[in-house]
Order: structure tokens, then C-alpha cells, then sequence
């Protein structure tokens, strides 16, 4: 498929570059000194990297052969930017305020992944807000299918690549069509949405972000049955699934797209209450 080929674009110095940003200006008593962080940075970069190549080893895979979508969010620009000066090209976001605000401030070559719940009227501000989104990770019934669809072909831009949302742990907080409903949605995207190229699945974890291996299972079963369904060999639908705390399993049970935030990023940055 030709979106794997930005598989590979993983950095060096990801980490490293990124706390630069941060420790521009005088150093603070108290504080670790740049060189300090830049190095637990690029350790802790070193090792996430280390550890998808080990996991792809352990279930006899190649490690170019899964993406790593660093997902940003409630990041700044400035650190993403950092991101990219080190090499990175795939960039992932959960909310379209955030990645319409920060999209038009980074390089055009950067591959935006949305992964976050979408509403039918932030489709159109995402799709033209983002024209370098690549894929949307999170389309879960017809109705979204078919406003991407619409917008894509309205404002003339090259196919979007979807993946569909399986809730595979059951929750009712969880987003996704259920694992019985994913062959007529994937059926559905494939016939009725000429502006939308099917590429695969994905799931989200339990409600504290990690995921069983019944939850990784579920989802391999639904692509045997989709690509059954469709016709397709299971190397033309993909798996994305496992994020920080448990994309090592996900990898070793077949994932070829994992989302990690804050083992890249650190830890998340919310605004806090006042």
C-alpha cells in the first residue's frame, strides 16, 4: 500500500530536539540543565524506538514495517515543530480545534492522523482547515462516512484515507462500531464513498488506555472478516492499535499503526481548572 511508506520516518534525536526548544533562555536555579534533559530525552527516545523493533523481532516482523504516529496532543507547536526538524513526518491529533490551529504553522509535508471522536459539522473545518490530513483513524458508523465523503469531493481534494473504530472492550464510553457491524460499514465505505479509500481498523484501549489481548484478538478477527468480506489480502488492511502503555503487545499481536503520545511527548499538559 502506498501510505506505508512513511513507515520508516522515525528520528534520531526526536526527544532531543524538542527539549532544545525548551531550554532556550537563562537556566533557572533548580532546574536540570539542558544538557541533562536533552539526554534523558534522547534516551527515552532510543528506547521507544528500541522496543518496536524488538517487539517486531519477537513475532518475526521488520520494524519499518509499522508506523509510529506521534501524537501530540496539547502539545505546542514549537515542540512539534522540534518533532520535525528531527525527522519525524507523521504527526496524529484527537481534537480539530488543536490540529486546525497548529497544522497551518508546520512544514506541508507533515502526515496528519486524526484520531479523535468527529461530529459531523467539524468535518468541513477539518478537511479544509488540514489539506495534509492523511488519514482519519476514528470513522465509526455511516453517517461520518458519508459527511467526509461529501466534503471531500465538494472542496476537490485527493481521496482521504479512513480506518474504521471498533469498540472491541464493549464500554459504553468507548466510541466505535460494534466488532458484528464493521463488515457493512467497511462494505458501505468501500461502495458508497467513491472519495474515501478504506485502509484498515483501529481500536482503542480500556478505559485506563491499555488494551487486553482479547481486545487486539477481536479487532484481527474483524479484519479477517473484512477482508473476506471485501475480497482483500489482510496485507491491504491495517491494524492500528496499542498506544504508550501497551503498544509492544499490540505490535506482537499484528498492529501495523501505533499512536504514542506521551512516551514521545511526556506527559499530557491540560489547562488547569479554575
Amino acid at each position: 500500500m502506498q501510505w506505508q511508506s512513511n513507515r520508516n520516518s522515525q528520528p534520531d534525536n526526536l526527544e532531543k530536539a524538542e527539549r532544545e526548544n525548551e531550554s532556550e533562555g537563562e537556566e533557572q536555579p533548580g532546574m536540570a540543565s539542558p544538557a541533562a534533559i536533552d539526554g534523558v530525552a534522547a534516551s527515552a527516545l532510543r528506547s521507544v524506538l528500541q522496543r518496536v523493533q524488538q517487539a517486531a523481532e519477537k513475532s518475526a516482523r521488520k520494524a519499518q514495517d509499522i508506523r509510529v504516529v506521534a501524537v501530540s496532543k496539547t502539545k505546542p507547536v514549537s515542540l512539534l515543530r522540534q518533532v520535525y526538524d528531527a525527522g519525524h513526518r507523521c504527526f496524529g491529533e484527537n481534537y480539530v480545534q488543536e490540529i486546525v490551529e497548529k497544522a497551518p504553522q508546520l512544514p506541508e509535508d507533515i502526515e496528519w492522523h486524526f484520531i479523535g471522536n468527529l461530529q459531523s459539522n467539524k468535518v468541513k473545518p477539518l478537511l479544509t482547515g488540514v489539506p495534509n490530513l492523511v488519514t482519519v483513524e476514528s470513522v465509526d458508523d455511516e453517517k461520518i462516512a458519508n459527511r467526509l465523503d461529501h466534503v471531500v469531493g465538494s472542496i476537490g481534494r485527493k481521496p482521504l484515507k479512513v480506518l474504521l473504530q471498533v469498540n472491541t472492550s464493549g464500554e459504553e464510553s468507548k466510541f466505535g462500531v460494534e466488532p458484528s457491524g464493521c463488515v457493512e460499514l467497511a462494505k458501505h465505505v468501500t461502495s458508497g464513498c467513491p472519495n474515501l479509500e478504506f485502509c484498515g481498523l483501529m481500536t482503542i484501549g480500556m478505559l485506563d488506555y491499555t488494551s487486553t489481548p482479547e481486545n487486539f484478538k477481536t479487532l484481527a478477527n474483524c479484519r479477517t472478516e473484512v477482508c473476506k468480506a471485501l475480497r482483500i489480502s489482510e496485507e491491504q488492511c491495517e491494524l492500528s492499535m496499542g498506544m504508550s502503555s501497551d503498544f509492544e503487545l499490540a505490535i506482537e499481536m499484528g498492529s501495523t499503526n501505533v499512536r504514542i503520545g506521551s512516551t514521545i511527548f511526556g506527559p499530557r499538559e491540560y489547562p488547569k481548572k479554575q
